[in-house]
């Protein structure tokens, strides 16, 4: 056994470990016309926020609250379902990839 592949491998492994650490810890706003949304390294909305005078005036606390949830919710669910059609497409690469490497064993 190769023990230097192993330990590149360890080392490779501790500073992935390394930068998802930090990466839990990094959020990125954006904002366009007074509605704020806060996004983390998964791709996950965090918060929603807008400034309601500005955006819908005579919102109440309560239907602003709603509205910035709805938000949060429904982008987080549209980036749910495109990362499964996504995963799915990449499946049926990566078999077909296998496939072919079973079929020509000497190219790889």
């Amino acid at each position: 056994m190769d023990f230097s592949k192993a330990w590149e491998m360890m080392k490779l492994q501790q500073e992935a470990m390394k930068v998802k650490k930090e990466l839990e810890n990094t959020f990125i706003e954006a904002e366009v016309n007074w509605l704020v949304i806060t996004v983390n390294w998964e791709m996950k909305v965090e918060k929603v926020d807008f400034e309601t005078a500005s955006l819908i005036p005579g919102l109440s606390d309560a239907q602003k609250t709603a509205l910035e949830s709805a938000i949060k919710e429904s982008i987080n669910k549209w980036v749910k379902k495109s990362q499964e059609v996504a995963a799915e497409k990449m499946q049926w690469v990566m078999q077909q990839m296998w496939m072919w490497n079973m079929w020509m064993p000497g190219l790889n």
